[in-house]
């Protein structure tokens, strides 16, 4: 991996580097509001809000986010791979 980076602008380095955290701490947000409600993802948590086995509030704003969160990542996995593909051609 240093061979990688020796090649890469420093620029672009930083931003594989803040891209990487960045989905990093958004998995691990998600993350850690579907193990409050004890589900694997948004949809089982809306299953739980729907029959009523969890209180609509604020089970369905931890919905939402988990939702935000989950998209958010991929956006900035998407963004992260562009900056890859260029590096990969430096």
């Amino acid at each position: 991996m240093t061979e990688f980076f020796e090649t890469v602008p420093f620029e672009m380095a930083t931003d594989i580097e803040q891209l990487s955290r960045l989905t990093y701490e958004l998995r691990e947000s998600r993350k850690t509001i579907l193990q409050f409600h004890d589900v694997t993802d948004e949809a089982a948590l809306l299953q739980k809000i729907r029959t009523g086995t969890l209180a609509e509030h604020p089970a369905y704003e931890h919905y939402l986010s988990a939702r935000i969160l989950a998209d958010t990542r991929e956006t900035a996995r998407v963004a992260l791979t562009d900056v890859l593909k260029v590096a990969n051609k430096i």
